[in-house]
């Protein structure tokens, strides 16, 4: 590849999976090491925050873990994760623009992670084609 040429389509789709798996496994560990960090986002409904916290840390590193060695259950398993936690995307949104004192940078920044979930949803499913 050239010099300050894009990727060919295909690298994206075989790259998609290892980049996922990168990211799962820093939030994973954070999740793990840091989960105070996390639990004010745990949708309200649910118990527990911090054992959820925990729980789906150890999910993203099992998930990271299957991607990166190409397990067929991998793909699947990361969509429905990533299903899974859009709630507590939304939750640390509507937190965010509950708060007058939140930075503009902020709420544009969890806003702007909502819609972030479909490309990383293609990103797990590319793992299929491996």
């Amino acid at each position: 590849m050239a010099q300050g040429s894009t990727p060919a389509p295909g690298t994206w789709r075989r790259r998609a999976p290892i980049a996922l798996a990168g990211l799962f496994t820093l939030s994973g560990v954070l999740h793990l090491v840091r989960p105070e960090i996390y639990a004010a986002i745990v949708p309200h409904l649910l118990p527990e925050p911090l054992a959820i916290v925990r729980l789906s840390g150890v999910a993203e590193l099992i998930c990271a873990g299957g991607l990166v060695t190409g397990r067929r259950w991998a793909a699947g398993a990361s969509v429905l994760l990533l299903i899974a936690i859009f709630p507590a995307n939304v939750q640390h949104a509507l937190n965010v623009l509950r708060d007058p004192t939140s930075p503009a940078v902020e709420v544009t920044a969890v806003i702007a992670r909502l819609p972030l979930q479909v490309p990383l949803i293609w990103a797990a499913l590319q793992s299929r084609r491996a």
